[in-house]
């Protein structure tokens, strides 16, 4: 088991990898990437049980995690090279022309990939539907899914909520990166979503908020989120776009925008490097 230093160390490399990648690729997306960091690492570093040497599409007798918000690409490359999936050196070849490492995942040569991801709304359903297929066939695994806060505009969501509730899928376990900001703005100036947690309630859903910048407060919620109570589950990570590099900290400006050499230099610098830049 690591220790939430051991994990803090680990996210430090991956918000270093992310800056790096987009930088090299002159566009992608960071604000959220950063955001979502602190989740993954706990995920792929301490959370599933998911071994890169035995992984298969099919998820049989392992964890499965599906990327709904396809746009934070650059966090899950980062995650998976660094649990063992690629070589890190391949980072570097992110949104390049013939690359595996497209600017939204997709499934082909790239070890890791569970299902392709871009439009957005779609991830829960598919979770949900590999969920019901471990019910159905005695698989004791997990199926993980991570969505945006504005991701969660998206009806798509909300018919699969109500599907996973339906089937008592408590082997479902769905977070959410809740920054509060989406491409146009604040989430509130858009559409106004309100208030996930009682959204979620009333679709039957156990709901669990965190600090997903809390290694603690991350575990914690996973622990209780891998109840099996005929519940499917949604952890509300409560997050801040782009933490971890203070300009981009806060603003929805860096949802989709690469930072130049200079912001790279910057932000790397509040970064400590702790495996090793790819």
């Amino acid at each position: 088991m690591r220790t939430t230093e051991e994990l803090s160390a680990i996210a430090s490399q991956v918000r270093r990898d992310i800056v790096r990648m987009v930088n090299a690729a002159t566009c992608g997306h960071p604000g959220g990437s950063l955001s979502s960091t602190d989740i993954m690492t706990a995920l792929y570093f301490e959370v599933m049980n998911q071994n890169p040497e035995t992984w298969t599409r099919d998820a049989k007798g392992q964890d499965a995690f599906i990327l709904s918000a396809g746009h934070l690409a650059p966090v899950y490359y980062s995650v998976l090279a660094r649990a063992g999936y690629f070589e890190p050196a391949k980072l570097g070849t992110l949104r390049k022309f013939g690359s595996d490492l497209q600017g939204h995942p997709s499934v082909g040569h790239l070890k890791g990939i569970f299902q392709p991801s871009g439009s957005l709304g779609q991830g829960l359903s598919a979770a949900a539907g590999i969920a019901l297929g471990k019910k159905l066939t005695g698989d004791s695994n997990k199926v993980y899914t991570l969505l945006g806060d504005g991701e969660s505009e998206e009806g798509q969501i909300w018919e699969a909520g109500m599907f996973a509730y339906h089937h008592k899928l408590d082997n479902l376990i769905a977070m959410t990166d809740w920054n509060g900001m989406q491409i146009d703005g604040p989430i509130e100036t858009v559409t106004g979503i309100q208030d996930l947690n009682e959204k979620w309630l009333s679709f039957g859903w156990e709901v669990i908020v965190a600090d997903g910048h809390d290694f603690e407060s991350i575990l914690a919620a996973f622990t209780l989120a891998q109840k099996a109570d005929g519940k499917p589950k949604m952890i509300l990570f409560q997050t801040e776009m782009g933490h971890g590099v203070d300009f981009m900290a806060g603003s929805h400006k860096w949802h989709g925008k690469a930072p130049n050499a200079e912001e790279t230099a910057a932000a790397l610098e509040q970064l400590p490097e702790t495996l090793g830049d790819y």
